[in-house]
């Protein structure tokens, strides 16, 4: 097996025992706080659209329960065809997640891809997130890390757990200790990702936040040829699992019509199948949490 920096595997302190990283006011993640939910549609398809969507969302997570982050990217600046639809851009993205977090009430997070748009986009975002593609740039990574703001990495589909150390490292290194690392498959041949439940505990040897991401997990990276497919079908087994291992928050993607869906549609999570799960899952986490 890989060993970490101290030339043997990273010491797991075990579910719910990770830091503890203040996200916004009476809400955090790891440390022993309530397990939190990241969900949203991939991208930003109209300011209706998102208001609508963060409103039914935050009222299904307040009946589970659970604590929401409202997702939506303002770029999606890794579509597989030049001609996909990549969101309204960064000033326009920002107005609407803007408007989603006063006239919602609920955190907000997006995706950055260049180290220019850390700082504006520190401006409204409760947590930065860095794309899996990206998660070995440097620049991009210490950019976030130098906003102050929480930053989730998402872990390279081409990456072994134990490297992600180096990418909180970078972060770390602007004096940002408010790091969430979320596991989002790994490449398995073409046009495939697998989940080895394996790399939730490695990376939580770390000492951070875990998150599972279990619909991007599902994708299937280019596999419609000019758009990533996906089977949605196996999200809640995905979910179920990662929350017997222990995480401290769970990343879905959702849309009210995923086939009409204008990213990711093919691995979304239909909004009529959040609150099922969402029980489930909790359930689950209050029994690890008890071992």
């Amino acid at each position: 097996m890989p060993a970490g920096s101290s030339g043997r595997p990273n010491a797991d302190p075990g579910p719910g025992r990770t830091r503890r990283v203040e996200i916004a006011r009476d809400l955090a993640i790891g440390g022993g706080a309530p397990l939190a939910f990241i969900a949203g549609p991939c991208v930003i398809e109209s300011e209706k659209h998102a208001l609508t969507m963060a409103r039914a969302l935050s009222k299904i997570a307040a009946s589970a329960g659970i604590p929401l982050i409202f997702k939506s990217s303002f770029d999606k600046a890794n579509r597989t065809s030049v001609g996909s639809f990549r969101g309204p851009g960064l000033r326009e993205g920002l107005r609407i997640l803007k408007m989603v977090r006063s006239e919602v009430g609920i955190p907000v997070l997006s995706d950055i891809h260049e180290p220019s748009q850390a700082d504006l986009a520190a401006e409204v975002l409760d947590i930065l997130q860095i794309p899996a593609f990206l998660c070995r740039q440097t620049d991009l990574l210490v950019a976030a890390g130098r906003s102050g703001k929480a930053v989730n990495i998402k872990k390279g589909q081409f990456l072994s757990p134990w490297e992600m150390k180096n990418a909180i490292d970078k972060v770390r290194s602007e004096g940002n200790d408010r790091v969430l690392v979320t596991e989002r498959g790994t490449s398995f041949g073409y046009h495939n990702l697998v989940v080895d439940y394996r790399s939730l505990v490695v990376m939580r040897g770390f000492g951070f936040p875990i998150v599972m991401d279990a619909t991007h997990s599902v994708q299937h990276p280019g596999g419609l040829g000019d758009r990533s497919g996906g089977d949605a079908e196996f999200i809640p087994y995905i979910a179920r699992a990662a929350a017997a291992i222990g995480i401290d928050a769970l990343f879905c993607e959702v849309h009210d019509n995923p086939p009409a869906a204008k990213s990711d549609g093919p691995n979304a999570l239909y909004l009529d199948a959040v609150e099922p799960l969402l029980r489930a899952v909790v359930s689950i986490d209050a029994l690890i949490r008890k071992t």
